[in-house]
């Protein structure tokens, strides 16, 4: 049965992948370390892992497998989740892919390693738009329906 992992911490879409979870009657795990009001759904599971480097990273990569699918912003994560046969969306809705982690991963560290060599190359990511939430709703939809298939 396909369940719904959400990686919680700075996650913009919680409630709208709730919504959606619930409509297809899906068990939705959110993993976080603390600071979120659990949802009142019975189909929602809020996760409170211990303090510590990528313990809820590593709580959802130790469950998510095949027909599951993860929601995280987190490339290392997803790579691990893809591995283990989980479909995986960004918070934006670009679908991670075992085609295309493999760049994704190499630009993550490219620009760790830029931003280290450069201190004044700080941030520079670009908001949270109302697109990108349509564009989460959109793939999360169709990444549900993929899951569920035989």
């Amino acid at each position: 049965m396909t369940a719904l992992y959400i990686d919680a911490d700075a996650c913009p879409v919680k409630a709208e992948a709730e919504r959606v979870a619930t409509r297809h009657k899906l068990h939705m795990f959110v993993v976080s370390n603390g600071g979120l009001r659990p949802s009142q759904n019975p189909l929602v599971e809020t996760v409170i892992v211990p303090d510590g480097p990528d313990v809820a990273d590593m709580w959802i990569a130790e469950r998510a497998g095949p027909g599951d699918v993860v929601v995280t912003g987190d490339i290392p994560l997803a790579a691990k989740c893809l591995e283990a046969g989980a479909r995986v969306l960004k918070h934006n809705g670009e679908a991670l892919t075992a085609a295309n982690i493999g760049n994704v991963l190499a630009t993550r560290d490219l620009m760790t390693d830029l931003r280290a060599a450069d201190p004044f190359r700080q941030g520079g990511g670009k908001g949270f738009t109302k697109a990108d939430r349509s564009r989460f709703l959109d793939a999360l939809e169709r990444e549900l329906r993929a899951a569920q298939r035989p």
